[in-house]
């Protein structure tokens, strides 16, 4: 075992001498591999970014895997009595921590320029973490905005903007029109989507019922209240079928209830960014295999020049084993170092903050590391391009006859 090792060591070091005496011609062939194994691993590092971009804003609309989606009515649409408490009962029988009221409503918002109908979502403190939302100034709901007697407001940027975007720390406030008119504290700002064009806003599920009657009465505008929960995938399916069992017995026939997950993973098979990585793969497996060709064409030149080299270790008493793996490990050093600067490259464009931000367009928040299975499928792209482009030089370094390579 001492003595593999020592040999291994020794041939590694020897190719190592080689590819330094031969740097010039070795380093135009290892343009093209190192640039290939740029390729190669930048592509999977971008798509760990694209692809976490793609999860995160899914699940500000649908919920992290797995969000549950509970609805329930009676056969002529009302709210059926009693949800509330069995809403309730079900969170502490199955220790459920993340779950969330969903009241769809519209409020009415006094602006500067006139009284306006603003979409409002009511909904619960853990809402914020299920959907993965991020303020752009202020802080979420927490349990203490409950006590507010003043209802606390999170508004997107256009509500914002209306307002004439004050100081957050200043505790402004705005007009809530209704039966009852109230004012409202706006806590915090979130990004409102591409497709938004009007002023919406969020609100504590029981604030919103406090301060609107049509709401307490539950004959929303929307619908009646959904509720969502947001559990792990691998008792999704069986909280499913009792959460339907529990809710359907404790409202009787005349009740339509339904749960489902509306999460993204639960739609989504395989991954979608799979044609673009094979494709860009593709791609740099061709600028590879060019950069292979390239490799043995030096190495062909160069072996005709170690004829009498190879000739007199042989006479030493040199295996045509050992001269195999030394003629072979000098392209397999070269490409494992061109595979090294292809990696640290990689590393620094998925890194650089330009190319992030385009990649993921502002929709990552828990930007993922640099993936170690990119780093190491381009070195061993590498490592598998030297070997192959070191087998025909080694073969043909093997053929050789030591009579004839001391005459040459």
């Amino acid at each position: 075992m001492k003595r593999a090792v020592s040999n291994l060591v020794g041939a590694v070091i020897e190719a190592w001498q080689e590819v330094r005496i031969h740097k010039t011609r070795v380093m135009l062939s290892l343009i093209g591999v190192a640039v290939a194994v740029c390729a190669i691993t930048t592509v999977v590092g971008l798509g760990a970014v694209a692809q976490q971009a793609t999860v995160e804003q899914s699940e500000r609309s649908g919920g992290r895997a797995a969000s549950l989606f509970l609805s329930a009515s009676m056969n002529d649409g009302t709210t059926p009595p009693g949800m509330p408490e069995i809403w309730r009962t079900a969170l502490e029988r199955y220790q459920i921590d993340y779950a969330s009221r969903v009241v769809n409503a519209s409020q009415t918002v006094q602006f500067a320029d006139g009284a306006v109908p603003v979409q409002t979502l009511g909904i619960d403190p853990p809402y914020g973490t299920m959907h993965r939302i991020t303020l752009e100034e202020g802080a979420w709901f927490t349990e203490a905005d409950t006590a507010r007697l003043a209802p606390a407001l999170l508004v997107n940027s256009i509500f914002y903007d209306r307002l004439g975007r004050p100081d957050l720390r200043t505790h402004p406030t705005t007009t809530l029109v209704g039966e009852r008119t109230t004012t409202a504290v706006v806590t915090g700002v979130y990004a409102a989507l591409s497709y938004e064009t009007e002023p919406a806003m969020y609100m504590l599920a029981d604030a919103l019922t406090a301060i609107s009657p049509v709401v307490a009465d539950l004959n929303v505008q929307f619908g009646p209240p959904s509720y969502e929960l947001w559990v792990p995938v691998d008792v999704s399916e069986p909280l499913i079928t009792a959460l339907q069992r529990d809710v359907q017995g404790a409202l009787g026939a005349d009740a339509f209830v339904q749960v489902n997950r509306q999460d993204f993973a639960a739609f989504q098979d395989g991954d979608p960014y799979l044609s673009l990585k094979l494709t860009v793969g593709a791609i740099a497996g061709l600028v590879l295999l060019l950069g292979a060709l390239g490799l043995v064409n030096i190495a062909l030149v160069t072996l005709k020049q170690r004829i009498r080299e190879i000739g007199i270790r042989r006479s030493f008493g040199a295996t045509a084993g050992r001269v195999f793996f030394a003629v072979m490990m000098e392209s397999v050093v070269a490409t494992v170092v061109a595979g090294i600067v292809g990696v640290i490259g990689a590393v620094l464009i998925v890194k650089s903050p330009f190319v992030g931000d385009f990649i993921s367009q502002g929709q990552v928040t828990d930007f993922p590391p640099f993936p170690v299975e990119a780093a190491i499928l381009g070195l061993v792209c590498a490592t598998v391009v030297g070997a192959l482009a070191g087998l025909i030089p080694a073969l043909v370094a093997v053929r050789v006859k030591v009579i004839d390579a001391i005459r040459y």
